[in-house]
């Protein structure tokens, strides 16, 4: 008898914690990011990043009391499978919102999807501006708070006037380089050449003769992905390092930068808001979280840190609302703050980018980043450059 009765409350016990279980009510959000192709150097830190968000939300109790059920999809570093991936996560996985894509070209496939089926983006990383959707919340920097300061930094700071410029054949070079050039228009410089390749492209012969002809003073590299490991290879073998011609990227965070060479790239210089060095005490805690959850050897970055930003702004926008509505979520969202690993970013409730303190960086020879000169204060976003004279126009 006391052995049937052992089991019987043994079953009970299943049987409640199996109802308990139940009663867990989950919200599903998507991760849309490149895990396979080029890019996937970049992009698979910053889904682990909002996997690091979602599981430090849902240990503090969730959102509105409801755990936080993360539908990954692979965009593959090609902008027709994001619009592809988008629409499934928003028609058939029924998401309330999505953290994603990297590329300009990935977010601008899928931009007309989330405007169609009104779905909600949240955007990690630095682009080339000129745009504002109301369906997506930028979290990375717009051109103003990276593209402009950097090459007032060369120019001014380092006495570099002739140019040159060297990007992936897609949305962001193309008008970052536009943006430069009508920039260093009005600063009495000289853009002595202008190359691109294609995404994934590494074959840089013809380019590196081209520099090594026109004896540039800095390069402003706009390559993304992989391609960057070829370039900064190729400069190498031609004997240029970073006393000889520095370049200034805008793509390239730590992240990259672990899996380079070091003796590529020591010296150069990067354009970004936040470094895994910032001295904020947010940012102690959240490098250590980071290593703890995916190991010590891995680094954070600006486009790691803005993903994770991402999750807790949606978290307080939702629970401000008291919906997971997105027009209710959109309007909720304008405004708000959040103490953050770079310090604190505020919503910008005209255009919905970030205000962000704007940081000149330098490769030192440990794969970290040295931060070089910052501004003293959160930058208001401009993405549109309409407090540039020289932008109009563009």
């Amino acid at each position: 008898m006391k052995l049937v009765k052992f089991v019987f409350v043994a079953a009970a016990a299943l049987l409640l914690a199996s109802c308990n279980e139940k009663k867990v009510e989950t919200v599903k959000v998507g991760l849309l990011h490149s895990l396979s192709g080029t890019m996937s150097i970049s992009e698979t830190a910053v889904r682990d990043a909002e996997l690091l968000a979602i599981s430090e939300v849902n240990e503090g109790g969730g959102v509105l009391g409801k755990q936080i059920e993360a539908v990954q999809k692979d965009g593959a570093s090609d902008p027709q499978t994001f619009a592809d991936e988008a629409r499934e996560l928003l028609e058939n996985e029924k998401v309330v919102t999505v953290f994603g894509c990297w590329t300009s070209a990935s977010r601008k496939a899928v931009k007309p999807v989330f405007e169609e089926l009104y779905g909600l983006l949240w955007y990690p990383v630095q682009y080339e501006g000129m745009e504002a959707s109301p369906n997506i919340m930028y979290m990375g920097a717009s051109p103003n708070q990276q593209i402009v300061p950097a090459v007032e930094y060369c120019v001014n700071e380092l006495g570099k006037k002739k140019i040159f410029l060297v990007g992936s054949d897609y949305v962001f070079p193309h008008t970052a380089n536009k943006i430069i050039k009508a920039q260093i228009s009005q600063l009495d410089c000289e853009c002595l050449g202008e190359e691109y390749v294609p995404m994934g492209g590494g074959d840089f012969n013809a380019i590196i003769s081209k520099i090594v002809e026109k004896k540039p003073e800095v390069i402003f590299n706009t390559l993304n992905g992989d391609s960057n490991v070829a370039f900064f290879g190729a400069l190498s073998k031609a004997g240029i390092n970073s006393e000889k011609i520095p370049v200034m990227s805008f793509s390239i965070a730590e992240e990259e930068v672990a899996k380079m060479d070091l003796e590529d790239l020591a010296g150069h210089y990067v354009s970004w808001n936040y470094y895994e060095t910032t001295q904020t005490p947010r940012n102690e805690k959240f490098v250590a979280d980071y290593k703890e959850k995916f190991g010590e050897d891995r680094l954070t970055s600006d486009p790691i840190e803005a993903a994770y930003i991402a999750v807790y702004m949606w978290a307080a926008a939702c629970e401000k609302a008291g919906s997971f509505d997105v027009e209710a979520v959109r309007v909720a969202a304008k405004g708000l703050s959040f103490t953050a690993p770079e310090g604190t970013v505020t919503i910008d409730g005209g255009n919905q980018h970030l205000f962000k303190q704007i940081r000149i960086g330098k490769i030192n020879d440990k794969g970290l980043i040295d931060e070089v000169w910052s501004n003293p204060t959160p930058v208001k976003p401009d993405p549109y450059l309409s407090t540039y004279p020289w932008a109009r126009g563009l």
